[in-house]
């Protein structure tokens, strides 16, 4: 007979001649080729040594008569534990041969097709071998199906047993599919789903063993040693691969094996302890497969350790005559009607298979079932739905007593083993188990011998009392780190010692800065020097100082020609570099100067304060006769200075400059942690000897609260601070002074015009506290000459209000004073420099004449200047610069044109196409002035605008490009022409975002320019725009998105020239938020 099997094997079995209705014909699938998958499966359920063990059942059948006078036909086919061939050749058997009945398949993944098929064909369906899944075992939907197997359903049953019997309710389970894809994760099913259906234990962590070195098993042992201690590993045993031993000794090499730990291996096809080798022998598993290594007694506490719940490869209560029943299958199998002799000849296959015993009682249990079916209804033999009825029972199989429950699965018995302390298999429990029930027979009368005698006799717990990880009761550190305690002890004292030490290092350090900051605004009285006053010949004869008398209170003042007042001395110090001219201010009562006081001091950073309009505190001097505070001295001394000595003639603008300069200074002090100066008058708002206002005594609340005012002082207090005694002052009261002080600049006059009224300064205060309709406030009459905005004199009445509530906070006056002055760009120096040239013009008519013109011609020259080149550039070339090319890295382009220019220009003489394009760009021109652009250059009806160059704005340069673009495209709606009334201007825009490279270019005409290709992509936007909308590039998109308050839509992909296809949108409205600061509404 040749080794490789026909594909089909036809043997009809007769002893006697039957009729033909008489004959059960049996179908089989067997498997002779070895299964990749699963290794061993030849010493399981091979053809070759199995497959006479139903020839051995029919015969037993017919010597007890169970069917007497009926005979057998036996179709064999070969699956080859092969799924699709299962499949196959079960409907060959269903179809071709008409069978009666199919016994097998022999595995999980063959059975799925054979038993779903025979469910179709409503034929009945047996199998057995290492079919062991539970879900062969679901009759509802398998109805024709019995199993012979044990299932790994009866495992999960058992092992549950097992855990409730010692008390443990918690598990983990780690599983390898080396050598067996299916059997380790069907146990693993099967065992969430006992887990789900009692609910009584839990099945804590659940992980797939990949690497199968030392170090892959030590990863998974750390891991699952952190989530319990009842570990459940499932490994393929097979022939030689020798995965348990592995696991064991790695866990004894690394400390899993104590007593802690309890490894439960569930395992069908096992003899537990003993190891089925190749040549038909047993080893121990701690035993390497290749012979006995030095490793093996590493090997031995793992399984000390364990407990295996094992089904004793079908054989647990096997009779004595088993081994005749094994010699007489591998016998038979050489005899008719199987013949095979050489091909059974090798040494591996004269051994029976493991599951021989099962082919055999599959048989004869469909023999039993037969013959009570033919009692009860004979036609229906075949019907499969009625099969499973007939199977239940017990019997008793050749490898010991079967139970077959009502589903028509096996009820098996499973066996617990262990080691005795002489390490041999100890079989310590029995449990049959009756699909989700079973009963524990316990074979010993003492737990701690039999079972735990190599834990000293103690049961473990699942969860050690300290927890798997041993934070639950830390063990007592001071003995077991009692040299480190008392290495911290003498490290502890150690640091106490330098603790103190650096705590008088530190005491110290902090006195030597305390009194370093100190001596920063702690000014001694000797270091202020006095300046002897100079007689009346003595000034200096600088040439602002050189004009006639009727100026001489315009040009500074030096401290030689000042003296003491009620308020103030004057001195210089020595600061780093030269003598420095301070002003000290007196306070009539001393304060204590505690270190509570001085810590304020320090804290405020007065000294840090430096404002553009405020003037600068210097410091305090605390020994002087009398408590100074020291401030730099302005040469040109107060606004009620100025205003009394009425030798300058104030216009409009120098009036706006010196309240703008007031309303910046308590803009800051509002805003900071001074939050109010208190004591606002002309007197403390001081011109530096370039007309610069500065506010002085502000802050120090603490000296003024002790200082005594006249009722002079308080004629620039708020009325509802004069009613309540409050010295300190309020925010509002700040607001109430600067519109008294406006009304002195307005009027060129004193505070409430003392000179010229019948009332007194104390009279002025009493009204002023009383209120009401007749409540006293300076008079707003200026002289007509004097250009005032009407909305300057409405702002000052507001903020004298009677109501706090009423007058505007600092920076609603600040923006209000912004809005005043729309044209004016000049400084109050250049202004003040000009009044003064104005009056020399007395004494050199022509010189100024001729000055004026100079200065007119540059103003004209700079003014065309500043349109042809940006200011800065210009400015550079003016001083003698080089403007070096620059780089700006990202910018917004602008371009527009006008939509069929041809066309109109052709209905135009050349003179009226010249007005219209000025007119039209007049009012682009107007747009721009409101938006932080450049317009880079007009050609003929081209409009090319940048921004973010050349000066640089941040993201700002895309919304003021967007928002100019809107506007022009809004501009057109009520533009005209002139002389074609009928016709509409409409323009196409596009702007894009990128890199240029820009600089001046040429000496004759020069040309402020951009290159890069951002220039060409930006022309492309608009050229592809359409009339009267916006086209934006991808990357201008994405910059509005980034600002917000933008709407674009995408007007998907068009091809650019030069640039192919790019995904480009439609600006199309600027929400009034994202509107640019100064752009009017």
């Amino acid at each position: 007979m040749h080794t490789n099997f026909l594909a089909l094997f036809v043997i009809l079995v007769t002893v006697t001649c039957q009729p033909p209705g008489n004959i059960f014909h049996l179908g089989f699938l067997h498997c002779d080729v070895l299964q990749k998958n699963v290794e061993g499966s030849t010493a399981y359920v091979n053809y070759r040594t199995s497959a006479s063990a139903a020839s051995i059942a029919i015969d037993r059948i017919k010597r007890e008569g169970i069917l007497a006078g009926y005979d057998f036909k036996i179709t064999i086919l070969y699956d080859q534990c092969d799924e699709n061939l299962a499949a196959g050749n079960a409907i060959k058997l269903f179809s071709d041969y008409n069978v009666d009945v199919i016994i097998g398949p022999t595995t999980n993944i063959a059975a799925i097709p054979v038993f779903t098929l025979a469910t179709f064909y409503n034929v009945p369906v047996v199998a057995w071998g290492m079919a062991s899944s539970a879900a062969l075992d679901d009759y509802s939907r398998y109805p024709t199906a019995g199993i012979i197997s044990i299932g790994s359903r009866s495992l999960a049953v058992t092992f549950r047993q097992v855990m409730k019997e010692y008390g443990w309710d918690q598990f983990v389970y780690a599983y390898s599919l080396e050598g067996d894809d299916e059997k380790c994760e069907t146990m693993r099913d099967d065992f969430q789903n006992m887990v789900a259906y009692y609910g009584d234990i839990v099945l804590s962590y659940t992980v797939r063993i990949m690497d199968h070195s030392e170090e892959g098993m030590l990863a998974v042992l750390k891991d699952v040693s952190t989530r319990g201690r009842i570990i459940v590993p499932c490994f393929h045993e097979g022939n030689t691969r020798g995965l348990h031993r592995r696991w064991m000794l790695v866990a004894a090499r690394n400390g899993f094996v104590t007593d802690e730990y309890v490894y439960i291996i569930p395992s069908l096809r096992s003899k537990g302890y003993a190891v089925l080798q190749t040549d038909g022998s047993y080893r121990y598993p701690w035993v390497e497969a290749t012979g006995p290594q030095p490793s093996d007694q590493e090997a031995i506490p793992g399984f000390q350790r364990s407990i295996f719940i094992v089904d004793m490869q079908g054989q647990g209560n096997v009779a004595s005559n088993y081994s005749l029943f094994e010699d007489e299958v591998i016998q038979r199998m050489k005899q008719y009607p199987y013949n095979c002799t050489d091909a059974c000849a090798a040494k591996e296959y004269q051994t029976a298979a493991t599951y021989a015993g099962q082919l055999h009682d599959a048989v004869y249990l469909y023999g039993l079932a037969m013959a009570k079916q033919l009692k009860t209804a004979p036609s229906q033999y075949k019907n499969g739905t009625m099969f499973p009825s007939f199977l239940t029972g017990s019997f008793t199989g050749v490898g010991g007593p079967i139970v077959i429950d009502n589903s028509g699965g096996r009820s098996p018995t499973l066996y617990v083993l262990t080691l005795d302390s002489n390490n041999n298999s100890s079989m310590i429990m029995t449990v049959d188990v009756d699909e989700q029930e079973a009963v524990v027979h316990k074979l010993y009368t003492n737990e701690a011998t039999a079972v735990w005698s190599h834990r000293k006799g103690i049961r473990p717990l699942d969860e050690p009392v300290c927890g798997y990880t041993g934070s639950k009761c830390p063990p007592n550190v001071f003995l077991q780190y009692l040299g480190w305690f008392i290495a911290a002890i003498i490290i502890i004292v150690l640091t106490i010692f330098g603790a103190v030490l650096a705590f008088v290092f530190l005491f110290h350090s902090k006195r030597q800065e305390v009194e370093r900051q100190n001596a920063l605004w702690q000014i001694p009285f000797k270091t202020m020097m006095t300046v002897a006053k100079k007689g009346k010949g003595e000034h200096s004869m600088r040439s602002i100082s050189s004009v006639p008398s009727t100026i001489s209170s315009t040009r500074s003042s030096t401290l030689s020609e000042v003296g003491e007042t009620r308020n103030y001395l004057f001195f210089q110090i020595q600061n780093d570099v030269e003598m420095e001219k301070i002003a000290a201010r007196k306070y009539t009562i001393r304060t204590l100067f505690d270190n509570k006081t001085c810590a304020i001091m320090r804290q405020v950073g007065m000294r840090l304060i430096d404002h553009a309009n405020l003037n600068k505190f210097i410091g305090m001097s605390l020994d002087a006769p009398q408590l100074l505070s020291v401030w730099r001295f302005c040469s040109r001394g107060s606004l009620a200075d100025v205003i009394r000595k009425a030798s300058l003639q104030m216009d409009g603008f120098f009036i706006y400059s010196l309240m703008k300069d007031i309303v910046n200074g308590l803009t800051w002090i509002h805003e900071s942690s001074h939050e109010f100066h208190g004591m606002l008058t002309s007197k403390n708002c001081l011109l530096n000897d370039r007309w610069q206002l500065k506010i002085s005594d502000f802050g120090l609340r603490n000296f003024r609260t002790h200082d005594q005012y006249t009722k002079m002082d308080r004629l620039w207090t708020a009325p509802e601070l004069l009613r309540n005694d409050d010295i300190l002052g309020s925010r509002e009261g700040d607001i109430y002074s600067f519109g008294i002080i406006s009304a002195e600049l307005i009027t060129r006059s004193s505070v409430f015009d003392l000179e010229n009224r019948k009332e007194d300064a104390e009279e002025i205060v009493y009204m002023l506290k009383k209120g009401g309709l007749q409540s006293p406030r300076p008079t707003l009459d200026h002289d007509e000459s004097l250009e005032i905005n009407p909305a300057l004199l409405h702002l000052v009445r507001d903020c004298w209000t009677e109501r706090p509530s009423e007058r505007p906070d600092v920076k609603q006056v600040s923006s209000q004073l912004r809005s005043m002055n729309t044209n004016r760009n000049d400084n109050l120096m250049d202004h003040v420099f000009n009044v003064l040239e104005s009056y020399a013009s007395t004494l050199e008519d022509e010189v100024a004449e001729r000055m004026k013109e100079l200065v007119e011609e540059k103003k004209k020259s700079d003014v065309l200047l500043y349109r042809m080149l940006p200011k800065q550039v210009a400015d550079k070339l003016k001083l003698g610069q080089t403007v070096e090319p620059e780089t700006f890295d990202v910018v917004t382009l602008f371009f527009s044109d006008v939509v069929s220019f041809t066309t109109l220009a052709g209905k135009c003489t050349p003179l009226q196409v010249v007005n219209l394009l000025n007119g039209l760009y007049t009012i682009f021109d107007g747009i721009i002035e409101q938006h932080d652009v450049y317009k880079v250059e007009t050609i003929g009806d081209g409009y090319f605008v940048a921004s973010g160059v050349p000066r640089r704005n941040g993201n700002e340069h895309t919304r003021n490009i967007a928002s100019m673009a809107l506007c022009f495209v809004k501009s057109l709606a009520d533009f005209s022409i002139p002389h074609l009334p009928g016709e509409k201007i409409n323009i196409r825009v596009g702007f894009h975002c990128g890199s240029v490279v820009a600089g001046v270019v040429g000496l004759t005409m020069p040309r402020y320019c951009l290159f890069g290709d951002a220039v060409n992509t930006a022309s492309r936007m608009e050229s592809n725009s359409k009339p009267g909308h916006v086209h934006i590039s991808e990357e201008a998109n994405h910059m509005l998105m980034n600002l917000g308050g933008f709407t674009t839509e995408s007007r998907g992909e068009v091809i650019i020239k030069g640039k192919g296809v790019m995904a480009t949108y439609w600006l199309v409205r600027m929400d009034e938020s994202a509107a640019p600061k100064n752009l009017k509404k």
